[in-house]
């Protein structure tokens, strides 16, 4: 799907991820460890590494089944990235962690924890990413920094939901066409189908110019946070919250149920996933719920340094669920290291 941009055609071309140093990723948990528990609690930094598979390593280093192993979120393998695991060691001391040989991955601090780590456990993200090779309108750049710091970015899906060559949905029509999967590959083609219609929804909406503002019948998303109300009739007090991007307007990530929304949300949100009702009738039919996710995206701490003529480092920390190419794509088209 050809996503429209909110601010215009990118006014720059780089390359990304030209060094896994280029892309920093480092967790934001919002909490400490208890200090005590049955959970080692891992700070680990990982190069050129799935998180899935240091996972599995952390597990086969422990002598424990790869259950037994937690974490918050999923970070990008071409990348240098900080995050936590938990590893569940009920009655053991823990491994000499600091001996561990998994290539790519070390363990900077480990402590005890009272709990397993779980799958959005984490508040945000915080990223360093440097472009290279750089060219395009270096004053139409720093316009649109300028735009997307005041306004944030439509909330897309990253490209990183869809696999390779958008593969995780065609594991969706397989699924939805009754071929059986392994746990693993259903979570990726219902996770891609979900972001296949959400990414409709928003882009209709970025098209109408609806995105960063409210429709009749909107629901809302209270910002940073997966605190939904509405709908409810737009007041002075909504419109204040909205400019001061204390809340959201939303699109539906789709599954069994009613849409929340109402009025010309629900009509636009039904128009937009039309072309794609296979997808929705399937999602339907798995055990997934109606939610909603944020249409609108505001990196924080948004700073760039230009490290010389064509080198350029971007500072920004999202929430957790966003993509950093997300918002790096209203800027810069990158020619991205293939998987």
């Amino acid at each position: 799907m050809d996503l429209p941009y909110a601010h215009g055609a990118p006014p720059l071309t780089g390359r990304l991820r030209a060094e896994a140093a280029d892309f920093f990723v480092e967790e934001e948990l919002g909490f400490e460890p208890a200090g005590k528990g049955e959970h080692a609690f891992l700070l680990v930094e990982k190069t050129g590494a799935n998180t899935e598979w240091v996972a599995r390593e952390l597990a086969t280093a422990a002598g424990v089944a790869p259950l037994a192993v937690g974490f918050a979120g999923l970070k990008d393998r071409h990348a240098v990235t900080r995050q936590a695991f938990t590893v569940q060691l009920p009655g053991r001391d823990d491994p000499d962690w600091g001996a561990l040989a998994i290539d790519g991955v070390r363990v900077l601090s480990a402590t005890r924890h009272d709990r397993k780590l779980k799958r959005g456990a984490h508040r945000g993200n915080r990223f360093r990413i440097r472009l290279r090779e750089v060219g395009g309108d270096r004053a139409a750049a720093e316009e649109r920094l300028t735009q997307i710091a005041a306004r944030g970015v439509p909330n897309y899906f990253g490209e990183q939901r869809f696999g390779h060559e958008h593969g995780n949905l065609a594991l969706a029509q397989a699924l939805f066409a009754g071929r059986r999967l392994s746990r693993a590959q259903r979570g990726f083609a219902l996770s891609a189908a979900r972001s296949e219609l959400f990414n409709a929804v928003l882009a209709a909406r970025v098209v109408d110019g609806s995105w960063e503002r409210g429709l009749d019948g909107e629901v809302w998303a209270l910002a940073g946070s997966n605190a939904i109300f509405g709908p409810e009739p737009w007041s002075d007090e909504l419109a204040r919250r909205l400019a001061a991007f204390d809340i959201d307007p939303t699109g539906p990530l789709w599954g069994a149920g009613e849409l929340r929304s109402e009025g010309a949300a629900r009509a636009l949100e039904l128009a937009a996933v039309e072309p794609l009702v296979g997808f929705a009738r399937g999602l339907e039919r798995e055990d997934l719920r109606q939610q909603r996710r944020a249409l609108r995206l505001l990196p924080f701490g948004f700073r760039a340094t230009w490290e010389s003529a064509d080198r350029l480092v971007l500072d920004f920390r999202l929430p957790g669920g966003a993509f950093a190419t997300t918002v790096l794509r209203e800027l810069c088209d990158w020619h991205a290291v293939a998987d």
